[in-house]
């Protein structure tokens, strides 16, 4: 058990140096240039701080749902269909095409795909009592492998100046933003967040294991659903926004784990978001 007095030590430096980064990120080499640096600063300041949540706040909720701190959201193939669709949309329709898209309906188009994908295979496997969450895993695994094959296969075959456009949008970026498209992005986390946190008692029951969360009165299946269609909005969020990036939660999780020492998930959720929005804006 934590020490009574290590969750509000551990939030407290966490929360300053926060503070600190935020202060450095903001003011690094402006040489007084402050009315073009600060603006463009404060939107990816405000980028970060959006995938840095949505990275967290899924990646602990996830490691709840399946018992297994050493998975991630990506192994349901969120990355891998993201990297499909991009490859998809520049080699059938060209590059051209797809320049002409803009940054918002392209946002839009994934994060519905994403989202989409996800609730289908949620309600598959769910919907029969036989298949359990490992399954779901299972076929998130397999689908990934697929996701990845295809790209592979399209990326030989590609015209080689349409592969560097594709690349360039591939690796995630902070770069250049839509303001559009962060705040609609931003909306969705803050919805999703406020679904998340009205969840938070009965995620630390879940801690407990399927049969103890039944028997204290859990409708399993139902709320396995919901947390699970959470995690999918969250991740698709940070995906659709800056590319694929889901593999920091992994790490973050677990220092929030191990600096807290705590398995209340209102504990998680803020110390894995911090120290997520901290390595993101270093």
């Amino acid at each position: 058990a934590a020490a009574p007095n290590r969750v509000p030590i551990v939030l407290a430096a966490l929360t300053a140096g926060l503070m600190l980064s935020v202060a450095v990120f903001l003011t690094w080499s402006v040489d007084g240039h402050w009315d073009y640096a600060l603006p463009r600063r404060l939107e990816q300041l405000v980028a970060l701080v959006v995938v840095g949540v949505a990275v967290a706040i899924s990646t602990v909720i996830f490691q709840t749902l399946t018992e297994n701190r050493i998975l991630t959201p990506s192994i349901m193939g969120f990355d891998a269909l993201f990297v499909l669709l991009a490859t998809t949309l520049v080699f059938v329709a060209g590059s051209r095409v797809v320049e002409q898209i803009s940054d918002l309906a392209m946002f839009g188009i994934n994060t519905a795909l994403l989202v989409s994908v996800a609730t289908i295979g949620y309600r598959w496997v769910l919907s029969d009592a036989s298949r359990g969450l490992y399954t779901l895993v299972l076929v998130g695994v397999i689908a990934s492998t697929l996701f990845t094959s295809l790209s592979s296969f399209m990326f030989r075959v590609m015209d080689p100046n349409e592969f560097d456009l594709l690349l360039a949008k591939l690796y995630a970026s902070f770069n250049v933003i839509d303001t559009t498209v962060l705040w609609v992005a931003t909306i969705l986390l803050v919805g999703a967040t406020i679904a998340a946190v009205r969840m938070i008692p009965v995620l630390d029951v879940l801690t407990l294991g399927r049969e103890p969360a039944i028997t204290l009165g859990v409708d399993h299946r139902r709320t396995v659903t919901s947390l699970l269609m959470i995690v999918a909005c969250l991740v698709s969020v940070a995906t659709a926004l800056v590319g694929p990036i889901v593999f920091l939660g992994l790490l973050v999780a677990n220092l929030a784990y191990q600096l807290t020492r705590s398995y209340r998930h209102v504990v998680n959720f803020v110390a894995a978001s911090l120290i997520s929005v901290i390595a993101l804006v270093l």
